[in-house]
């Protein structure tokens, strides 16, 4: 005769499963409430429309299946009205809104329902970056102090008019950069006495290592001067505590200064009291070459013509990749440059040893970070957003506008490495796949065996 007790869990476990869902696998022969395992599912899913039945996957799901409704953003820049309402979740804004702010970011204010959990601001504006104007250009700047996420890079969006300079310098930390508009002279000396000196344009880069002195010079090629994006590979870099030589030489001693030059007082005479850091000038002649050095000249450029690398074309956009197996100096910064068309998407995968640090130029996007143990949130972007992705985080970029979505990806990192999912998929035993993902054979011989990075 059963006890009292075990009459109550028969119970018990009848009413559980009689309360679960159709196809959920649950049955009474469960042993234990907890484990909804079953060798025997109530309900098996059908196979993919028009596939053979032979090839429908094995029912062996042992939680409900995901939802295969729509997430798509709600409303976009030019329609919809902002509410934070998504299917029955939510409720409308009685009190004062920022409607601009709201439009610009869907997925914050009613985030798809495959969002969950917490995760930390991936997403900054340079135009919520405090600017510094000075005569001749204008620096903003963006570093854990307003994205604590990104703690292994720091940017600064930097313009420069025709012949401006941004003064003689050195950091402790490398520096990369992009030229978005107009043409930048840059000039350096290494360790060794070795000189070097380019002019490059939009679409290009140069890199300095950590200590290297540099200068930048907006040339009159575009009567607009320059602007570029600085990467620098520390979290924590501010542009206010850059290595200026006019902030060095104001606080040196007068008869040092003379001693170290071998001059009398009145050749130092005019040294600024302060940093010039951006100030205006002649700009520099075309044909400026670096003064001969006895050493010579720098062994590895530190600039690439990246605007004249023949892009990846693929179904969905494109992408061109750089790192030191293409431009040897860069050794802490590696990128790529990617376009998305509408309606396509930078593939599904995660880079495994690396931090993202992302620039967008033109169009929209929309990323999720999936950060393990159900976390998960989506983000919106616009041109002259950053966005971060922590080291092994899964993510796509996705273009949810009209144009070319156009954007950066940054790594502080010697090698480009990305994981796709497609392809990692592809590449493990079929019915592995089947088993996880139910998966029909027909799907599963589509998968690609190659990184495809954008999708159509």
């Amino acid at each position: 005769m059963l006890s009292v007790t075990s009459c109550l869990f028969v119970l018990y476990l009848a009413a559980f499963a009689a309360s679960a869902p159709a196809g959920s696998g649950v049955s009474s022969a469960s042993a234990s409430p907890s484990i909804v395992a079953s060798s025997a599912p109530t309900s098996v899913p059908s196979a993919p429309a028009g596939s053979p039945a032979s090839s429908a996957p094995e029912a062996t799901a042992t939680v409900p299946f995901a939802s295969t409704d729509p997430n798509l953003p709600l409303w976009g820049l030019d329609s919809g009205v902002p509410q934070p309402i998504r299917e029955s979740f939510g409720a409308s804004i009685l009190g004062p809104a920022n409607g601009p702010l709201e439009q610009e970011n869907p997925d914050l204010l009613a985030p798809p329902t495959t969002d969950s959990g917490s995760l930390s601001n991936a997403k900054w504006p340079f135009t919520l970056s405090h600017n510094r104007l000075q005569t001749g250009g204008w620096a903003r700047q963006e570093n854990i102090g307003v994205m604590p996420m990104a703690t292994s890079m720091a940017s600064v969006n930097m313009r420069l008019e025709a012949g401006a300079i941004r003064e003689l310098h050195w950091h402790k930390t490398s520096e990369w950069a992009y030229v978005l508009s107009g043409s930048t002279q840059v000039t350096a000396v290494d360790a060794e006495g070795r000189n070097f000196l380019a002019t490059v344009g939009p679409g290009d880069l140069w890199f300095f290592p950590p200590g290297i002195p540099h200068s930048l010079q907006a040339t009159n090629d575009s009567a607009d001067g320059s602007e570029f994006i600085l990467v620098f590979d520390d979290g924590a870099f501010s542009e206010d505590s850059t290595f200026l030589l006019t902030d060095w030489l104001a606080h040196v001693p007068a008869e040092v200064i003379q001693k170290n030059f071998q001059a009398n007082a009145a050749a130092f005479s005019h040294i600024p009291a302060k940093e010039l850091y951006i100030f205006p000038s002649s700009p520099p002649p075309s044909d400026a070459t670096a003064p001969s050095s006895p050493q010579g000249g720098v062994p590895s450029p530190f600039s690439f013509a990246l605007s004249k690398v023949n892009a990846t074309q693929l179904p969905g956009g494109s992408v061109k990749i750089v790192d030191s197996t293409t431009f040897p100096v860069s050794t802490t910064i590696a990128a790529a440059e990617v376009t998305v068309e509408p309606g396509a998407i930078r593939e599904l995968h995660w880079h495994p040893t690396m931090d993202e640090w992302s620039f967008f130029i033109s169009g929209q996007g929309r990323v999720t970070i999936f950060a393990s143990q159900g976390n998960a949130r989506t983000f919106n972007y616009q041109a002259g957003d950053i966005g971060f992705v922590p080291t092994a985080m899964g993510h796509y970029v996705e273009n949810t506008g009209n144009t070319t979505l156009r954007y950066l990806e940054i790594f502080n990192t010697d090698r480009f490495q990305d994981i796709s999912l497609n392809q990692w998929l592809a590449l493990t035993p079929p019915d592995l796949v089947k088993a996880h993902l139910q998966l029909s054979d027909e799907t599963i011989a589509s998968l690609s065996k190659t990184k495809n990075v954008v999708v159509g």
